[in-house]
């Protein structure tokens, strides 16, 4: 579906295009490409995505919902910047349900989910190896999407609408307070995790990735952010 489609008309249309404009955001905010702080203008948005402020809104609310926007009365919407405290939270809420997910996984997985995982891990082992901000934000996206593939081998569609929203908030905190890097998920607890769901082993695989989520807050600390344009995030024309 593009924004532009001529075939879209009347409400739904709207909703749709709502929909993927909230979507291209996430994503930009998910990879990090808008930094926590970021203005995001509804005349700006409207212009880029050819829409028009009312749809921009629609989607902005949404993103709002979610805890990746904030809306401020006569000030507009930003992308939202977690405090210390909402970092732990994220991170609490994530130990409190991923371990059943993992349990649910290691009863679940097929030969060719496991599959999937080690062509996952795979790809994150190639972006170690690039260099740069754009790697560094494909990795982090890369070790997200394992958590959620976990969640989607759990069976359990409600938790994987959580771990959407915890995932997408977790890059946020470590947009903020990531201290090197690493908090992106280390490749190796990832590893290690797989050969326990491959093992079948629901404990192992449970407990493995209730250590794997304290080192990644383990790494968290208070460190600034740049801007860089909208336009520049989104990467529209």
């Amino acid at each position: 579906m593009t924004l532009d489609d001529p075939t879209m008309t009347g409400p739904l249309a709207g909703e749709d295009r709502a929909t993927a404009i909230r979507d291209h955001l996430r994503d930009a905010i998910v990879d990090r490409r808008l930094a926590p702080g970021t203005k995001l203008s509804e005349a700006e948005v409207g212009t880029l995505f050819d829409v028009s402020r009312t749809v921009v809104r629609a989607a902005l609310q949404a993103l709002a919902f979610e805890g990746l926007v904030r809306i401020e009365r006569n000030r507009g919407a930003f992308v939202a910047t977690p405090t210390p405290e909402e970092a732990r939270q994220v991170f609490a809420a994530r130990r409190l349900i991923e371990p059943d997910i993992a349990r649910a996984a290691a009863e679940r997985i097929t030969p060719t989910q496991i599959a999937n995982f080690r062509d996952r891990l795979h790809d994150e082992s190639q972006l170690m190896s690039e260099r740069g901000p754009s790697a560094r934000r494909a990795e982090i996206r890369a070790s997200g999407d394992f958590h959620l593939l976990l969640a989607s081998v759990g069976g359990n569609t409600i938790l994987l609408r959580f771990m959407e929203e915890l995932v997408a908030r977790s890059s946020l905190v470590i947009a903020v307070y990531g201290r090197s890097g690493a908090s992106s998920c280390g490749h190796d607890d990832h590893a290690n995790i797989l050969t326990a769901l491959e093992l079948r082993d629901a404990d192992q695989a449970a407990q493995l990735l209730l250590t794997h989520i304290n080192h990644i807050e383990v790494d968290l600390d208070l460190r600034n952010t740049d801007n860089i344009p909208l336009r520049d995030a989104l990467n529209r024309r």
